[in-house]
């Protein structure tokens, strides 16, 4: 009898220990396949977050190399302007200034443009030319010697303070009046020039 509880006894020890060996490796399975769903999730979750930082990397990289071609573009153009400017500047301001404080000079061409005004008509001619006061002297002894003629036939002569070169010319109702100031002469060529010389300057040569 004793010999039949012992082995009952030990079968149901038996079973119990199957049966715990058991449930433990089923725990660790569970616990394993758990963790490599964590670690799967982890990896992925960080792929994600890796992937969103390098498109954010890649976006912000894209809009700097824009924004910085951009700004290379503006200050390229900007120093091809300046230069531009500066050489246009060289070639014209310090002839035409040079050139219209020769008071014989302005004289030949006031003297061509009365002459042409209105040529063949025994009319009077009505205008008035403006000159500088600094200038009053020669310009009157010119008009009083040379273009006496011109003052006959109805060409007045003023002078004024403002005026630094050239000379100033119109009707004398003053309906319209032509500038040959320095400064007119200067925009008039810098307008000439300036594409001519941004041509040679920046322009590539063609090959033959």
């Amino acid at each position: 009898m004793s010999d039949k509880i012992q082995e009952i006894t030990q079968k149901i020890y038996n079973e119990g220990v199957i049966k715990a060996r058991e449930d433990a490796e089923q725990i660790i399975a569970d616990a394993k396949t758990k963790a490599e769903q964590i670690i799967h999730s982890a990896h992925r979750k960080q792929e994600e977050i890796i992937s969103v930082a390098q498109k954010q990397a890649d976006e912000i990289k894209r809009k700097t190399d824009t924004e910085m071609q951009l700004a290379a573009r503006q200050f390229i153009s900007k120093l091809k302007q300046k230069i531009t400017t500066v050489i246009t500047a060289s070639q014209v301001d310090k002839p035409v200034k040079n050139a219209l404080s020769d008071v014989d000079f302005v004289k030949k061409i006031i003297q061509i443009i009365i002459n042409n005004w209105n040529p063949g008509t025994t009319e009077d001619l009505n205008l008035k030319v403006l000159l500088p006061a600094k200038e009053e002297k020669e310009f009157s002894a010119f008009f009083d010697s040379k273009m006496n003629d011109s003052l006959n036939k109805g060409v007045e002569v003023s002078f004024d303070e403002k005026l630094e070169t050239g000379f100033k010319i119109g009707p004398q109702d003053g309906s319209y009046i032509i500038s040959f100031t320095d400064k007119d002469f200067e925009n008039y060529f810098k307008g000439y020039i300036k594409d001519r010389t941004k041509k040679l300057l920046f322009e590539p040569v063609e090959q033959e």
